[in-house]
């Protein structure tokens, strides 16, 4: 006879199993040295995947519009408090704040956290994980560019496909209209190539990641883990979100930092990327197993 543990554990296993194959896939795929354009893949993410995938979700979900802005404020204060805190931290350790703190700022909500909120919480969780999405974008095309490159890319900003998506969706979503069932239908097929393809690129990028310095990955993973249980915390108490927001907020928070911050180091800061990318390659290690901990546990 099952236990009601070993139920959670088997919901839990279920959840992250499927993430971890697509991410093993991609990771595959760099092994074998398959064919694999990451240019032409990211170009259909951006460009096509991520903005249907927004406009899909956040119009086709029946939504309290003021639930929907405080977890865009939530999604805010996550942000700010991960960049207050990881600032201190590294201020501490006296490792460089323009290669880190964007990183340890920008979590990876969209490769691994939109697939886990959909498989966990389902239409709703991602319509609202879509305001962590939406915000955690924002933050990175300015702050995450002006801490390794000191200018900020507005013009990188105002290019971005996702963001005219997403004003376009909330504007939806505040004047309550649907849209139409073949225009819906459409989104739907379109915003079913962001996830796979997200998840593929993340295991493919993390096949190229090597730890230069196993010592500083470890501890900025756990700096980064720390702070992630206290805002966490702190969000949910300020807002005193329960259910599926609940459980985005802490999915978000314990999300390991995002590709992107190797990306934009790498530009800019190309002698800490190295670093940057076994930080990341680490923390996203480290997730996968303190994510089936907080779901069963916590979430």
């Amino acid at each position: 006879m099952i236990t009601h543990m070993e139920h959670i554990f088997l919901n839990v296993f279920n959840i992250i199993l499927p993430i971890l194959i697509c991410i093993g896939a991609g990771y595959w795929l760099a092994i074998v040295k398959a064919s694999f354009d990451n240019n032409v893949i990211n170009g259909l993410i951006n460009r096509i995947g991520f903005p249907t995938l927004v406009i899909s979700h956040l119009s086709s979900t029946s939504l309290d519009t003021g639930t929907f802005f405080n977890v865009l404020a939530a999604a805010l204060m996550m942000v700010a408090g991960f960049g207050v805190l990881g600032f201190l931290a590294l201020k501490v350790l006296r490792y460089p704040v323009g290669a880190f703190l964007g990183p340890l700022m920008h979590g990876n909500m969209g490769s691994i956290g939109l697939p886990i909120v959909l498989l966990a919480f389902g239409d709703v969780g991602m319509a609202y994980a879509m305001g962590f999405v939406i915000v955690i974008l924002l933050s990175m095309f300015t702050i995450g560019i002006w801490l390794p490159s000191g200018t900020v890319s507005l013009k990188m900003l105002f290019t971005s496909p996702v963001i005219y998506a997403a004003i376009f969706a909330i504007g939806l979503v505040v004047m309550g209209i649907e849209l139409p069932k073949p225009i819906n239908a459409t989104f739907n097929i379109l915003g079913g190539l962001a996830i796979p393809l997200l998840l593929l690129t993340m295991g493919h990028t993390l096949a190229t990641f090597k730890v230069t310095d196993a010592t500083r990955a470890l501890i900025l993973t756990a700096v980064h883990l720390a702070i992630a249980v206290f805002v966490a915390l702190l969000v949910v108490h300020v807002f005193g979100f329960t259910g599926v927001e609940r459980g985005v907020v802490i999915v978000a928070c314990l999300m390991p930092s995002s590709v992107a911050g190797y990306l934009f180091a790498d530009e800019y800061s190309p002698e800490e990327a190295p670093e940057v990318a076994g930080y990341i390659l680490v923390s996203t290690i480290a997730t996968f197993i303190v994510l089936p901990l907080a779901l069963t546990f916590w979430i």
